[in-house]
């Protein structure tokens, strides 16, 4: 006689977690397999640059398995009624500037690594992208980071003055509008069914901006009732994950980040990497990993005054990332990954299982648009490597066993990043992804 299976409580219980978290547009891809293009597509288009041939873009990141871009839509330039319309049909793309080496600021840093140098039209270059898009396939997540870092890269403060004298209270209705104004251009030129979701701002918990509850949610409501067809949210860069309830209402997707710093937040704390005007910079640590022949700080000079104010990334931050040694950066980090390397894996699961469950609670779908160690020099193969690649295919197995809609292989995987090389294991990732059910 076989005796019953013994009962030991209902947390015990399996419960499948592997179905959407919430309900997707019937025609929009059943996973999004996103590349992360960011302000790129157009600070990056310099002859010869990775978007210099967006239709060739576009077909190379669908024969590489992905079905999404997400892209900073520069709405506030674009549409946002102040007085910015010649930028927006001739912006002038100057990067951070020249260093006075004779080479360029930021030129061993991740997505500030633009020559500059041309002239576009960005409201012509905007319907370009989604024509290509079209040709290939692919969807389009629309999001602005230009209350983060967008407008550094003009050879002007003009766009960067103009959103920044609009007053901190009047921020979100200020994109809502632009938002309103540039769906109605995009649907116009018929590529409404080519927009996968809409994101308010970039990470609104960084970026130059009151916190959403102060007035963000108001016009996020009002944005969704405009176009209630389409996903409409905003993007956090550190969702409070221990405390999601915080989170407010009002969001129509769960577009959050998942970053864990863990061995590199311990390198950045050591050489003070992040801070804004230190006194005694650069401190020893970090001038045991500087490149032999690296400038002082006085000889590296700085950027433009606005350009610091234009973005959230500090001074220290492109000294350091532009004369560091990235094998001695890399060599740092592999030594010392052992004790964290369980708590980045753990904290990486922990973070997308949250997200996954705050999205089934709300009832909406769940994106994870960037992740998932964090910023690191160009050169650096902390995050590409194995241990990187690692960490990744952690996070994407758990966001498909919990039911997360969409998601990056890595935010640096991406036309103007070096990962952008590694085809084979991209091409096994988007696979994974768009071959795992969906119910």
């Amino acid at each position: 006689m076989t005796e019953p299976a013994r009962y030991l409580g209902s947390g015990t219980i399996t419960v499948d977690t592997s179905s959407l978290t919430g309900p997707r547009p019937s025609h929009l891809p059943a996973r999004l397999t996103i590349t992360l293009w960011d302000f790129s597509w157009y600070t990056r288009a310099e002859n010869g640059g990775p978007y210099a041939d967006l239709d060739a873009a576009c077909a190379k990141a669908a024969e590489l398995g992905y079905n999404t871009i997400r892209i900073c839509a520069a709405p506030l330039l674009l549409f946002g009624n102040l007085g910015l319309d010649d930028l927006a049909t001739d912006l002038d793309i100057e990067g951070l500037g020249k260093s006075p080496d004779g080479g360029i600021y930021g030129s061993a840093t991740r997505w500030y690594d633009a020559p500059g140098g041309y002239r576009l039209n960005l409201r012509a270059r905007l319907l370009e992208l989604f024509a290509a898009a079209a040709r290939h396939g692919l969807v389009v997540i629309l999001a602005s980071w230009e209350y983060q870092q967008s407008t550094v890269f003009a050879g002007s403060s003009r766009w960067f003055d103009a959103i920044d004298a609009v007053p901190l209270d009047e921020r979100y209705r200020l994109l809502a509008d632009a938002w309103d104004r540039l769906l109605t251009a995009l649907t116009a030129a018929g590529h409404r069914d080519r927009i996968a979701m809409v994101e308010l701002h970039n990470e609104v918990d960084f970026s130059i901006l009151p916190a959403l509850a102060d007035g963000g949610t108001e016009q996020l409501h009002r944005l969704r009732k405009l176009h209630p067809d389409l996903l409409v949210t905003a993007s956090y860069g550190k969702p409070p994950h221990l405390a999601m309830h915080t989170v407010p209402d009002g969001l129509g997707a769960a577009q959050f980040h998942v970053y864990s710093y863990g061995v590199l937040d311990a390198l950045q704390r050591q050489i003070d990497i992040r801070s804004e005007g230190a006194a005694e910079f650069p401190n020893p640590a970090l001038r045991a990993l500087l490149r032999p022949g690296a400038p002082s700080v006085a000889e590296y000079g700085r950027l433009a005054d606005w350009k610091y104010r234009a973005t959230v990334v500090t001074d220290q931050m492109f000294y350091g990332y532009d004369w560091i040694d990235s094998d001695a950066w890399d060599t740092w980090l592999c030594n010392e990954y052992g004790p964290y390397r369980e708590v980045m894996r753990r904290e990486i699961e922990s973070r997308v299982i949250a997200i996954a469950a705050w999205a089934r609670w709300k009832g909406v779908p769940a994106v994870v648009g960037e992740g998932w160690i964090g910023y690191t020099p160009l050169h650096g193969t902390f995050e590409e490597g194995p241990i990187g690649r690692d960490l990744a295919e952690r996070g994407i197995r758990t966001a498909l066993d919990h039911g997360i809609w969409g998601m990056v292989l890595c935010s640096n995987a991406a036309p103007h990043h070096p990962m952008w090389a590694d085809e084979s294991w991209q091409r096994r990732m988007n696979a994974l992804i768009l071959d795992a059910p969906t119910s």
